[in-house]
């Protein structure tokens, strides 16, 4: 699988995965430049032959072509004698990991195509002029032409920074001078720390995809208490790249969060991480941010208001970390968030999520109390900062619900 901001740069390296086996190899587009108008282009190339078919849809979404043509496609094409390899070239607009979570969990013909297909890699193809201010940025995909839907609010660097953490292998392309280019390379290696990187001109992919380690993603869809640190990502500062990672052991008290989180969306290409907000002590806040965009949503409850058997239940890993970190009181509630930031300053960053937490005095309350503080982060709230910002701040700035 191979995905990308622009459109060139993952043609080329698609092609130069079909090159090594061209007849053995399929390789699937699905243009969306017109999916909100209900029309998709589809070219499916195999062998020395090329097929366009252009497709049709009630609702024109990502989601409808993803359920109506690309899985069952996908579904053919593995059960064809002639295919040896399928290489899905992905539209600027998709991000990786929603193409194969829908690839392992969404039911065709009533199997998922998982129990056909095996993802061997997902190659990120990274301009390398461009890239890091599109990942610092905040420009909506609907101002590119690249939205999915009409209701579409994600931004270029959700998008783009969404590709690249995702990738097991990076592809590099285009000219640019030397310190943007170790910019960039520094902030790829703290998004995908595992995944070697190679320069589109002559590339060996085969030789690239071989230096993918064992423990590679390879499709791997992480849950909202996955690790955060995934890869072991260098933590100390290259090229003005750093990484900050917060941890504590006391909730943030839900307004002082939302006015820090501004903090989180200049000069920071990335935030994931779980957030223990006071007025919600059962539940678990999903944050991540991406240049100017971020999301809110639950995580679902922590442990610590679980019965055992709803405990039995939960992810073997999340087990065994809640237990390490137990806090007697407190169970496995904390702060985990991660940071990287290539023009903020890490201080100030930490800084603000500090005086954004309960003080002494606020934390000898209890959580009865805590629960009457006006949340920003109500369940239902689609975008705590709607009435205070101008009517041309891009909608994905700040959304609630669920991730």
């Amino acid at each position: 699988m191979v995905a990308g901001l622009h459109e060139e740069h993952v043609a080329a390296t698609a092609e130069s995965v079909r090159a090594t086996d061209p007849h053995g190899t399929a390789v699937v587009h699905h243009d969306l430049r017109e999916v909100t108008g209900g029309v998709v282009r589809r070219r499916l190339r195999q062998g020395d032959s090329e097929q366009l078919t252009v497709l049709e849809l009630a609702h024109g979404c990502v989601s409808c072509t993803l359920r109506e043509d690309f899985l069952p496609l996908l579904r053919r094409l593995a059960a064809a004698p002639d295919v040896r390899r399928i290489v899905v070239r992905l539209d600027p607009s998709l991000e990786p990991e929603a193409i194969c979570w829908a690839i392992e969990h969404v039911v065709v013909d009533s199997t998922p195509v998982a129990e056909d297909v095996e993802i061997q890699a997902v190659v990120a193809a990274v301009d390398v002029p461009s890239w890091l201010t599109d990942a610092g940025g905040d420009e909506p995909l609907y101002e590119r032409g690249l939205a999915g839907s009409p209701d579409d609010e994600r931004t270029i660097a959700q998008v783009g920074v969404g590709q690249v953490e995702f990738a097991d292998a990076v592809v590099l392309a285009g000219d640019a001078d030397r310190w943007p280019t170790v910019r960039t390379e520094a902030v790829i290696h703290r998004l995908t720390p595992a995944a070697p990187l190679a320069g589109l001109g002559g590339l060996d992919l085969p030789a690239l995809l071989r230096r993918i380690p064992d423990n590679a993603r390879r499709g791997e869809v992480d849950g909202a208490h996955g690790p955060l640190l995934r890869g072991q990502p260098p933590l100390d500062d290259e090229a003005g790249v750093s990484v900050v990672v917060f941890e504590q052991r006391r909730p943030f008290h839900p307004e002082r969060l939302h006015d820090a989180l501004d903090v989180l969306l200049d000069g920071v290409v990335r935030t994931r991480g779980r957030a223990w907000v006071a007025s919600q002590p059962d539940t678990a806040l999903w944050l991540e941010s991406a240049g100017g965009g971020l999301r809110v949503g639950h995580a679902g409850p922590w442990l610590a208001t679980q019965t055992p058997e709803q405990w039995a239940e939960a992810d073997p890993e999340r087990q065994v970390k809640a237990s390490l970190n137990w806090d007697d009181y407190y169970g496995d509630r904390m702060q985990e968030l991660v940071v990287i930031a290539h023009e903020a300053n890490p201080g100030d960053i930490r800084n603000a999520l500090l005086a954004a937490l309960l003080t002494d005095d606020e934390l000898a309350l209890g959580d009865t109390a805590w629960r009457e503080f006006p949340d920003p982060f109500g369940e239902w709230h689609e975008d705590p900062c709607a009435e205070d910002e101008p009517e041309q701040a891009p909608a994905s700035r700040e959304r609630g619900g669920d991730r």
